[in-house]
């Protein structure tokens, strides 16, 4: 089945192109059914191409998806058409009543920031708070997900050494949770970020169980009961040319930045970098949006307040 997305979304083209079956709002509004209802927070200062990445992922499913974007109501997004926002996205307050099978925080380029110094802090608090009962599931990406981690359980983010910068072999903690069905012993997931979140912190936390990690980026993926609330520290979604763009433009800003890990063949530049994380990708967000979204949510979406849901 495809993924919903609004008519004039530029991922339209684009997944079009690379056979994601996707339907138009026009189309859609001829069909008897309800779509998974699926909320993005996009924070990532790249609109576009954040929303295709996405949109991709939950697209390569047999479910019907509808995505709704939004972004803080106060924030001037730098990198992004204004005209764009506008277009394609609502704020909180536009949705606030509304409730969601699922709902994606996405990373942000503030990690350098005490939380409380970002501008839309307040507002994101109030989100996530409110995702307690107006979202079945709440996937949290990067930064997204330390911000979350700090915000529900008190859990610091920590200063790396030295940027997180390449794509990082993973295994699995617990091979038997449903949201890492069907993976292989190990998998590649791309990373970039200078802070992290501490394991001993999280085990401090019983309601927190960590299912995979890696021996260099550390803790990856941790959920908790139920997959109510997932949290993933890298970045699955990326495309082939993401960390390269960034590479580059860090490189043409004269900053200090190291070649990506395990991503340029012979840590060539000038070579086109191996994907070998996409089928990952779409076998994770695929197991999110079945067992921890569409398996357990009530039918009535409006249930959702009452937390009442199967458990995996």
């Amino acid at each position: 089945m495809p993924i919903r997305i609004p008519n004039q979304l530029p991922a339209t083209a684009t997944l079009t192109a690379e056979n994601i079956f996707v339907m138009t709002e026009t189309r859609a509004v001829r069909q008897d059914i309800r779509p998974l209802q699926i909320l993005m927070l996009n924070l990532m200062p790249t609109k576009v191409e954040t929303e295709t990445q996405i949109a991709r992922v939950l697209g390569n499913t047999p479910l019907q998806i509808e995505l709704e974007l939004i972004a803080p109501s106060n924030h001037t997004f730098k990198n992004a058409s204004q005209a764009h926002i506008l277009a394609f996205y609502k704020t909180f307050p536009e949705i606030r009543d509304r409730y969601f099978d699922g709902f994606i925080i996405t990373g942000a380029p503030v990690e350098m920031l005490d939380y409380e110094q970002v501008d839309y802090w307040p507002e994101l608090c109030e989100m996530m708070e409110w995702s307690k009962t107006h979202a079945h599931s709440t996937l949290h990406i990067c930064w997204g997900a330390q911000a979350a981690l700090y915000y529900h359980y008190g859990i610091p983010k920590r200063l790396l050494p030295q940027k997180l910068f390449g794509v990082f072999q993973h295994t699995l903690e617990d091979p038997n949770y449903i949201l890492f069905r069907g993976f292989d012993d190990a998998f590649w997931v791309p990373h970039s970020r200078n802070t992290t979140v501490d394991r001993r912190d999280i085990e401090a936390v019983p309601e927190l169980k960590i299912l995979a990690s890696s021996p260099v980026a550390g803790v990856y993926a941790v959920k908790t009961d139920g997959g109510r609330q997932v949290y993933l520290m890298g970045h699955a979604e990326y495309d082939r040319d993401t960390l390269k763009a960034e590479y580059l433009r860090d490189v043409k800003a004269g900053l200090d930045i190291q070649i990506p890990q395990n991503y340029f063949p012979g840590d060539d530049p000038a070579q086109t970098p191996v994907v070998n994380w996409r089928s990952c990708a779409h076998l994770l967000y695929g197991n999110w949006l079945n067992y921890c979204v569409y398996q357990t949510v009530p039918y009535d979406i409006r249930e959702i307040r009452r937390g009442i849901r199967d458990t995996f």
